[in-house]
């Protein structure tokens, strides 16, 4: 069992004309690419990402102190204004906690060595295994698209995520018209 109570382990079944992963069935006419790789976190993305976000979270509390240190040289209410300054500066510690923890969730995820199955849409399943295994995979899923009597059953590793954001999935391919595209975002 994962940590979400599913099971660590699913079928995937290819019959007369449909691939079966787990629970999601994906008519092999419509499988577009079938392939595997190497799932890496954003580490980078997600460092500049946390500097960002601390360095606005620090900026808005100097910047509020600053204001408030102004405002207290005219007013006479010293007391509330140094109450919403310890405020937005506890504000700020709890924000710098939040993007530390987000920030150390994606430097220590493990990569994953998945198999990807891609449909026609935009639809793509994604399971885990030994390497020679599903790179085997491929050939099989390849040999029974090709092939519709083939059949096929095996037991893969579930992969679970916790934020597919935090993940790298390849390069983004967007393609509009018919001549010069040039669309393609490589990382």
């Amino acid at each position: 069992m994962t940590s979400s109570g599913l099971p660590a382990s699913l079928d995937l079944t290819v019959t007369r004309r449909l691939l079966w992963v787990g629970g999601a069935v994906y008519p092999l006419q419509n499988v577009a690419r079938v392939y595997t790789f190497v799932l890496h976190p954003r580490r980078k993305e997600a460092t500049l990402a946390f500097l960002k976000r601390s360095a606005f979270a620090l900026l808005t509390g100097l910047g509020f102190t600053l204001f408030a240190g102004t405002a207290n040289i005219f007013s006479r209410e010293r007391d509330s204004l140094d109450s919403l300054t310890r405020f937005v500066w506890f504000a700020v510690a709890a924000g710098l906690l939040y993007f530390i923890v987000d920030w150390l969730r994606v430097l220590t995820a493990p990569s994953h060595f998945v198999l990807a199955v891609e449909s026609n849409g935009q639809s793509t399943a994604l399971v885990t295994g030994e390497t020679g295994h599903l790179n085997r995979l491929v050939h099989q899923i390849a040999h029974a698209i090709e092939n519709p009597d083939a059949e096929l059953r095996v037991r893969v590793e579930r992969l679970t995520i916790s934020n597919p954001r935090n993940y790298y999935f390849g390069d983004a391919v967007n393609m509009y018209g018919g001549s010069n595209n040039v669309g393609m975002t490589a990382a």
